[in-house]
């Protein structure tokens, strides 16, 4: 255990830590269980967090009543970066005016939540659907799994040939997130308001696949079939590898993020070029640069958090507006390039989320129906 834990844990248990150095205990509390505790629920990790809080409360100091929003853990912590430098939450003052009304807890995070489009253009609205074979197409058979992922699974039944224009969509909405298992065996993440568009089953020469938004390929091996991800600019081959791809239309670069093995990035306008794991491409119409990677920054959103390292505001509230299924407005676009860094479950509720970006002072928000307002805070 950290020795600066041990002192904030002895602390707490005599009754003289700040309410800030309690929301930091609670934090480390939430990630000892995450590490000890494998395989638990969001809900199961919460009440965990709850019993070992209440195991270490002081004697003379009253049981804390104020509850945290479930899973919120790195909430606590967020480190929030402006221009004039860092500011680690322990050390702000509390912002004692919050525009961010109560109201606001009815913009809840998202979940899994998709749509599958068959072949025959059947469609299938996943988180209505039951656990089971959904259905069988071309020697296929298409399940739902219990923990809420769609896995494609070749029977060996099948004898006829395959029909190269046998596609199927997954498509996620705002507010929604999925995870597939290809039947070549490759798992992609797709994040919210993404698609994937892909055959029922992989025949000839390669394994390609259509990408718009965001998704996290985990790619099965085949020397012989290298995979390609195709997307509106770009296409990335590989052989058999764990990357990122970010290529929503309403951002202004494409990011590729390898994590481990080999890609090769080719653009029509800015040429190819290969990565290597650590290593990220950036592709802006006719500029594809590549430089090294924040990979844990790139990949959050697959691990359940935001993780922001100096990003601009307008990309923040971007991926806010996708994830929370709400509009966002701004009282001066100069905001929009206001850079902050931190981090915080994806599970928090919204009002959470722009609590802590107020401590900064530099923005405000307000909720107005379904649309976050960004205001000077100032």
């Amino acid at each position: 255990m950290d020795n600066e834990v041990k002192d904030l844990l002895k602390r707490f248990k005599e009754g003289k830590t700040t309410h800030q150095e309690e929301e930091m205990l609670r934090y480390w509390l939430h990630h000892h269980n995450q590490e000890g505790a494998s395989g638990l629920s969001e809900a199961d990790l919460q009440q965990a967090d709850d019993e070992m809080w209440m195991a270490v409360q002081p004697a003379d100091k009253p049981a804390v009543t104020r509850k945290l929003i479930p899973a919120l853990a790195a909430a606590a912590v967020l480190l929030i970066t402006v221009s004039a430098g860092l500011y680690f939450f322990m050390n702000k003052p509390e912002n004692k005016s919050v525009p961010v009304t109560a109201k606001t807890s009815v913009i809840k995070p998202g979940g899994n939540n998709a749509v599958l489009t068959l072949a025959s253009g059947k469609k299938i609205v996943l988180n209505d659907a039951a656990t089971g074979e959904l259905a069988e197409e071309s020697g296929i058979i298409i399940s739902k799994t219990a923990d809420g992922q769609l896995v494609y699974t070749v029977t060996n039944e099948y004898s006829g040939k395959a029909n190269v224009n046998a596609f199927n969509t997954i498509e996620t909405p705002r507010g929604g997130q999925y995870q597939i298992n290809l039947p070549d065996g490759t798992k992609v993440w797709l994040n919210a308001v993404s698609s994937l568009r892909f055959p029922s089953r992989f025949s000839g020469n390669q394994r390609k696949v259509e990408l718009s938004g965001e998704g996290y390929f985990e790619v099965a091996h085949n020397k012989k079939m290298p995979f390609k991800v195709k997307t509106a600019d770009q296409e990335v081959e590989v052989l058999g590898t764990h990357f990122n791809i970010n290529s929503y239309p309403d951002e202004t670069e494409t990011m590729t993020t390898l994590l481990e093995g080999s890609v090769r990035v080719n653009s029509a306008t800015a040429g190819n070029t290969m990565l290597k794991p650590g290593q990220q491409s950036l592709l802006s119409g006719n500029n594809l640069k590549v430089g090294a990677a924040d990979v844990d920054a790139a990949i959050a959103w697959k691990n359940g958090e935001f993780r922001f390292n100096d990003e601009k505001l307008e990309s923040i509230m971007h991926k806010v507006s996708r994830w929370y299924n709400v509009e966002v407005m701004y009282q001066d676009d100069k905001l929009k390039t206001e850079p902050f860094g931190g981090v915080i479950t994806r599970f928090a509720k919204v009002s959470e989320l722009l609590k802590m970006l107020e401590l900064t002072k530099e923005v405000k928000f307000k909720i107005e129906n379904n649309t976050i307002v960004v205001m000077d805070g100032k």
